[in-house]
């Protein structure tokens, strides 16, 4: 089975196609990602109605080059999958649309896939995929997440943020620090110049006894920081931005660190596995690396060109509920959108 896949639920165009059955999991044959990282930098964020624009003028041309790559043509796929939701309601309108007509075009079926489901599952079309079940950090700009992982569509909140996500804190953080857009990749980098142990900075819920998560109150120390270097305290802000970088991101890593190894004492699991953008952080994967080492548990990430929004989760995911019988595409081309949907509520 060959499934194509179209992600544009916020920023990133993402077209790819997947091959399942020849092998224990689904292979990539092809993937092509746009992103519209440079267009929104003018604005300090994304633009809604700018990011919809952009995913229809690329969609197609990327979805031709997957199929020239792939050295296969439209009539050999047999489900165009697309991103349902959660995101941006315009953006994912566009891939919606585009995956239904060539459905239709095509009189193949479809398949509405749920965003961070793709995220979870990615690791699968690594070099070291997982086996169920697992733990899984869902860690990005707008989701962070604890959930056990039994099986395709079979998962369980262990835990959530209650305010701002670790992506959030690493973007709002970096932009109270004048690192520009995006901001997380951007305070990486500096915090590798500075003094982690510089600045105290709070661990939201760190000893809260469960696995929620809270980042907002991180982000408001950080302003009162920022104001405080900017008066001429502690050497100024020029003089002490890689510091203060630094500081945050090990607050931020600390939590999710913690947390993780909090999950995995619960349930009683073996195995972790780390997905979303927040994922490729550096210094999150030394630290989850060593401590799940320690504990002689299993780690997986996606590969790292596939932790930001990409088609191939999206293809893979919607192979891996075919293949497993936990839902089946429709050729009712009628399509609808879900910005807002829990992970938790998907039905297997």
């Amino acid at each position: 089975m060959i499934v194509l896949g179209i992600e544009s639920s916020c920023d990133e165009t993402g077209v790819a196609l997947v091959q399942s059955g020849a092998a224990p999991v689904p292979q990539l044959l092809a993937h092509a990602l746009h992103s519209q990282i440079e267009m929104h930098q003018a604005y300090g964020g994304v633009v809604p109605e700018l990011a919809s624009r952009d995913h229809i003028r690329r969609v197609l041309p990327l979805a031709r080059q997957v199929m020239d790559e792939a050295g296969r043509t439209l009539a050999e796929v047999d489900v165009v999958a697309y991103t349902r939701g959660p995101g941006l309601a315009g953006a994912l309108l566009v891939g919606a649309g585009v995956a239904c007509a060539l459905g239709a075009a095509l009189n193949k079926p479809v398949l509405g896939v749920h965003h961070l489901e793709g995220h979870l599952l990615s690791p699968f079309l690594s070099a070291d995929p997982p086996e169920f079940p697992f733990v899984a950090l869902l860690v990005s700009g707008g989701h962070t997440q604890l959930m056990r992982v039994d099986g395709v569509g079979r998962y369980a909140l262990l835990g959530e943020t209650i305010d701002d996500a670790a992506g959030e804190a690493f973007d709002k953080s970096a932009k109270l620090l004048g690192l520009g857009y995006p901001g997380g990749p951007a305070l990486s980098r500096l915090a590798q110049q500075g003094d982690p142990q510089s600045f105290k900075l709070p661990r939201p819920l760190l000893h809260s006894g469960d696995l929620d998560f809270s980042f907002a109150g991180l982000k408001t120390a950080v302003l009162t920081q920022v104001r405080k270097l900017q008066a001429g305290e502690g050497g100024g802000l020029d003089a002490r931005r890689a510091d203060l970088s630094a500081a945050t991101e090990a607050a931020i890593v600390e939590v999710l660190v913690k947390k993780s190894l909090a999950a995995l004492l619960q349930t009683g699991l073996q195995r972790l596995v780390v997905a979303g953008g927040v994922g490729a952080n550096r210094l999150l994967r030394e630290q989850l690396n060593a401590a799940c080492a320690k504990r002689q548990v299993r780690v997986h990430y996606p590969e790292l060109h596939l932790c930001t929004d990409n088609g191939a989760m999206i293809a893979l995911a919607a192979a891996m509920r075919l293949d497993s019988g936990a839902q089946s595409p429709t050729t009712a081309y009628a399509f609808d959108v879900k910005p807002r949907w829990p992970l938790h509520e998907l039905a297997a």
